[in-house]
């Protein structure tokens, strides 16, 4: 069995077999619990559990199964071994690849929700035939699903690495540097950029780590590692609240395994135990 997801936008014209079927309601997930299992539900048509969904998109194949996105209403109720979850539970539950298509599938629903009426003119959309996309009938414009890339940078110091809390964390909880690429920017400039205006000091040396989506709302998550080149921390209080250097055995409470803030912190723990 060829377990890699092939994307699509061109549903089958009939579907024969059971298929994956992302359902949310606002923004939590319908899963099927069964003892401590939790699973995507697998069905011909959601009406099998009595849920009529107000959109459906098509999302492609993995398993040799069709996968679908769907939303319903609050008001539609669930019974016996459904609930909704947040993705941030699924994380434990759900394999890599169920786990990266339920992203996929939520970012989805919040475009297509949010894109109703033409951005240009005001006109209703339509979905686009053959790519994803809202077409406008009456002026034309055509909106594609929105990404919105940020960089996420690991500034690393002396054999410590810097992390802070950021005024929007609702936890205790500290994480490397994040913010938003500006328009005209390229990615490197917008991690040093971040550095610079949220703690003060000037970075070097910046390389590619990875990425990861990241649809809440819409993000596309650009990781770097860089080094400390020159200043002294100067927090920016209206988005941190605190920022120092943390050595390996001495860290605060990071990020969950979700993030890939979580998987840089561990890259350089790991590498530090080789060192």
């Amino acid at each position: 069995m060829d377990h890699k997801f092939i994307p699509s936008n061109s549903p089958p014209d009939r579907l024969n077999a059971p298929a994956f079927w992302f359902i949310f309601r606002a923004n939590k997930m319908l899963v099927r619990e069964v003892g401590h299992e939790i699973m995507v539900p697998i069905m011909i048509d959601p009406k099998e559990i009595n849920i009529k969904p107000s959109r459906i998109h098509y999302l492609g194949i993995l398993q040799e199964r069709h996968c679908f996105a769907a939303e319903m209403a609050e008001s539609q109720p669930v019974s016996g071994d459904l609930s909704f979850q947040s993705l941030w539970h699924l994380y434990d539950y759900l394999d890599d690849d169920l786990f990266n298509i339920a992203i996929r599938a939520r970012q989805i629903i919040n475009w297509d929700r949010t894109s109703i009426f033409c951005s240009r003119c005001g006109s209703r959309t339509k979905d686009k035939a053959k790519i994803r996309a809202k077409e406008c009938p009456d002026c034309g414009f055509i909106m594609f699903p929105r990404i919105s890339p940020a960089i996420i940078v690991l500034v690393e110091k002396d054999g410590k690495i810097l992390l802070a809390r950021a005024v929007r964390f609702k936890e205790d909880i500290y994480s490397v540097l994040a913010g938003f690429v500006e328009p005209g920017e390229t990615l490197e400039e917008a991690v040093e950029r971040e550095v610079e205006e949220e703690v003060g000091i000037k970075i070097k040396d910046i390389r590619y780590f990875g990425s990861q989506p990241w649809p809440f709302p819409d993000s596309l998550m650009i990781a770097f590692i860089a080094r400390y080149k020159s200043g002294r921390i100067k927090i920016d209080k209206e988005e941190i609240v605190d920022a120092r250097w943390f050595s390996p055995d001495n860290l605060p409470n990071i990020p969950g395994n979700i993030s890939i803030a979580r998987r840089m912190i561990d890259w350089f723990l790991n590498r530090k135990k080789t060192d």
